[in-house]
């Protein structure tokens, strides 16, 4: 006898294990990368039990259970950072391997019954994208309002760095006016669009524009607090909270952190610890920012190549750390403004990064110089660049 439901779950655990690894595969589901399998797999296999149920008839309470695992699942995506397109190809992907997988199993049964099952589960299938999309939508918007309430609670501390920063207010206008553009126009359409009657068509477009007023305003909050970095900086308001670190655990710490940078650009990154130091005493979270400054502005302005992470201890009860890339280099007659606030290498010009505020390096050289150090820099122009900070035992 033909039975849909028990043909789906004897074939439940391979279509899992064939989907997550089609997934892992797919370029273009980059954010499946760092998922581990169980977040990966989140609610399919209860999914799948809906699909079971909805083939045995069992209509009501297949769709609560097709329902409530979408939902979830589009909640999960949200946070989880991905994009509207990667949970499509998720979706696409899950039903070509659930008909190629019970295709075999079906033959046997009438055209009727085989018509019937395909439908179901096509239908099925629908019910679970659309119920994924309202709640990934509804998680995006509730980030969206969570940016936008940052924005409202630093607009008056952004005002009074205006104010008293009176040599940066050109640049300051410059980097914001596109975000903020962004922000506006985007927000505005997107709210546009919601007052309209809902239509599927819609959908996508929706998430794009959201994703673009995200993107655009965690830049601005990055700018921001950057901003804000630097003036406490000038102001000598920053606070050292020295204690006695583990240098090679920190860096361990900020590599693991920067590690899927380089590799989402197939860089190397090369760690060579055996000759630091053991305990130092300074403030290990300035310490992990200017690492974490320093080694993603390698990684974005290098290609191809490496990026080499060395760190020393000197006789002297000095220690040091050396970052070197492979990357586009700093000509020489920018090597001695670089450390400026806004200030980028002429080389980089043309390199519009999105997600460069042009207050990182200002940021490393005033931190460090606050932890007693000091830094150098070398470079050559389509060979690379090489950072090396110089640091005392003890401050």
């Amino acid at each position: 006898m033909f039975d849909a439901s028990e043909i789906l779950t004897d074939q439940i655990d391979t279509i899992l294990e064939r989907w997550e690894a089609a997934v892992r595969q797919d370029s273009r589901i980059e954010s499946s990368a760092d998922l581990s399998e169980t977040a990966l797999k989140d609610s399919m296999p209860v999914l799948l039990n809906g699909m079971v149920k909805a083939l045995a008839h069992q209509g009501s309470e297949s769709y609560e259970i097709v329902a409530s695992a979408s939902l979830e699942h589009g909640s999960a995506r949200a946070n989880e950072g991905y994009n509207a397109a990667e949970i499509a190809w998720e979706y696409q992907i899950l039903r070509r391997i659930i008909f190629s997988v019970l295709e075999p199993q079906l033959l046997p049964g009438s055209p009727e019954e085989i018509l019937r099952t395909i439908r179901t589960l096509d239908a099925v299938i629908d019910e679970a994208i659309s119920q994924c999309y309202t709640s990934y939508v509804q998680q995006r918007v509730k980030e969206l309002e969570q940016v936008r309430s940052q924005l409202i609670l630093t607009n008056q501390e952004l005002t009074r760095l205006l104010r008293t920063s009176k040599d940066s207010l050109s640049y300051m206008a410059h980097e914001l006016k596109t975000p903020l553009t962004s922000i506006i126009g985007y927000s505005d359409l997107f709210l546009r669009q919601q007052k309209q009657a809902v239509d599927v068509h819609l959908t996508v477009p929706n998430l794009r524009n959201i994703e673009r007023v995200l993107q655009s305003g965690r830049l601005l909050l990055r700018l921001i607090n950057d901003a804000l970095e630097l003036s406490s900086s000038e102001a000598g308001k920053i606070q050292l909270n020295l204690a006695c670190i583990d240098v090679k655990q920190v860096i361990k710490d900020v590599v693991a952190t920067i590690e899927p940078l380089a590799q989402a650009k197939n860089l190397e990154l090369k760690i060579e610890c055996d000759r630091a130091p053991n305990k130092v005493t300074t403030d290990i979270f300035r310490l992990q920012q200017i690492l974490t400054n320093l080694l993603s502005n390698a990684i974005r302005y290098t290609d191809r190549g490496f990026i080499q992470l060395e760190c020393l201890s000197h006789d002297d009860r000095q220690w040091s750390i050396i970052i070197s890339d492979t990357g586009i280099g700093i000509p020489q007659k920018d090597l001695t403004r670089i450390f400026e606030p806004f200030m980028r290498a002429s080389s980089n010009l043309h390199r519009r990064d999105e997600q460069s505020t042009g207050l990182g390096l200002a940021i490393v050289a005033r931190l460090i110089k606050l932890l007693q150090g000091e830094i150098k820099v070398v470079s050559e122009l389509g060979v690379g660049s090489t950072f090396t900070i110089t640091f005392p035992g003890e401050i």
